[in-house]
């Protein structure tokens, strides 16, 4: 459609399971650059991104071009997946 205008923000909180502190100072910016850069490769634009050890907030600009549920899928996987890799914790994020 001619001339259409879309504007969604999304304001989405991930905890970590059981809500333990699992989210170390050490490394906590490196996974917010991480979350970023996914949001960033599927076209969205992320406004805000912070957290504390047992959450994290992202408020982004989404484009209508893709499933939020996907998306979300995404940026949980990569980012656990990041986390195990990088060997941040003792056990399996």
């Amino acid at each position: 459609m001619a001339n259409t205008y879309t504007q969604i923000h999304i304001h989405a909180v991930f905890a970590v399971r059981n809500r333990e502190c699992l989210i170390k100072k050490e490394w906590k910016v490196e996974l917010y650059k991480y979350m970023t850069a996914i949001i960033q490769n599927n076209n969205h634009k992320v406004l805000v991104i912070n957290g504390v050890e047992d959450h994290v907030h992202i408020l982004f600009g989404m484009r209508p071009t893709q499933a939020l549920s996907e998306l979300m899928q995404m940026i949980k996987g990569d980012s656990s997946k990041w986390i195990n890799q990088n060997k941040l914790t003792t056990f399996k994020f």
